[in-house]
């Protein structure tokens, strides 16, 4: 496999998935207001979203994204839509005080919700394309499987570092909620998290590549 530097290579991912981010704030987000396996779905999700983008970096196709500007706009007014759209639900949704064990379904499926806030940001699709290319051999047979690989292994150490989050936002709000007010906790964590998700869509619709 043309692959060079693997250790920087590790580091640098390592480095990246620890970093807090949209993806990350997301699932904090959405593990404090709406609970752990909610959290967890979303991280999931996120990884979903992660492993499209790998997908479409080891095809070829988020070269698109870079050389056309109509491909890019039409992707990321997608994306700022659905982030606004989902950030308007949650906030119209019926508080509930935050649990560990909070219903999952809350505000629509946090699986897909994740997912999609992935996938359709073209931001996630252009760091792929520039990060990954460095650490493989230009001209070199085999270069599809090496981003499919490298990109896995970039999008296994984000989703665990992401799990890590939603436990640890959902437990920390199951345990704030325990000691009185659960049910204000809830309503302010989930219009939090719909705030944030218009914010993440604003901000989306203002960016450039």
């Amino acid at each position: 496999m043309p692959v060079h530097d693997l250790a920087l290579f590790v580091g640098a991912a390592l480095l990246l998935n620890l970093t807090p981010g949209p993806d990350m704030l997301f699932v904090a987000g959405t593990g404090a207001a709406r609970g752990r396996a909610a959290g967890l779905m979303a991280a999931l999700g996120v990884g979903a979203g992660c492993l499209f983008h790998t997908l479409l970096a080891a095809l070829g196709l988020s070269a698109l994204l870079a050389a056309s500007e109509l491909a890019f706009n039409a992707v990321k007014w997608a994306g700022a839509a659905y982030l606004v759209w989902t950030g308007l639900q949650m906030l119209r949704a019926r508080p509930a005080a935050a649990s560990a064990e909070a219903p999952a379904r809350r505000g629509g499926s946090p699986f897909w919700q994740g997912a999609l806030t992935n996938a359709l940001n073209p931001k996630v699709a252009l760091f792929f394309l520039a990060f990954l290319p460095q650490f493989i051999d230009a001209g070199a047979p085999g270069q599809a499987l090496a981003l499919l690989a490298l990109g896995s292994f970039f999008n296994i150490g984000g989703t665990a570092v992401n799990l890590v989050v939603a436990l640890a936002a959902s437990g920390a709000a199951a345990g704030l909620a325990t000691r009185g007010g659960g049910g204000r906790l809830g309503a302010w964590l989930q219009r939090a998290a719909g705030a944030l998700f218009i914010g993440l869509g604003v901000k989306l619709a203002l960016s450039s590549r």
